[in-house]
């Protein structure tokens, strides 16, 4: 626990230091909407739950959940995926 916040404040520091983005250097999830009807997420970890109305992904220390309508996984790469559909809410349980 103790070596993970370390960890953390390390990867931050270097984040700033290097001037790099966050995404890259802490893996934090990254995303992309274009209007409500696509959604492309970097940095995932996984599917939890698939349906045409909700999603559920995993990525680093959480999940994010999306809510919508005819929802579809167009594409899913093992760093990205994308979402079309009727994006009615997108929720983070980080």
């Amino acid at each position: 626990m103790a070596w993970e916040r370390g960890k953390e404040r390390l990867q931050k520091a270097l984040s700033g230091f290097l001037e790099m983005p966050k995404d890259v250097l802490m893996d934090y999830p990254k995303l992309t909407m274009i209007g409500n009807v696509q959604l492309v997420l970097e940095n995932h970890r996984g599917i939890i739950e698939y349906s045409e109305e909700k999603m559920r992904i995993m990525v680093t220390g959480g999940q994010i959940e999306i809510v919508g309508e005819k929802l579809i996984l167009k594409t899913i790469l093992p760093e990205e995926l994308v979402v079309e559909g009727h994006i009615k809410q997108v929720r983070f349980d980080i």
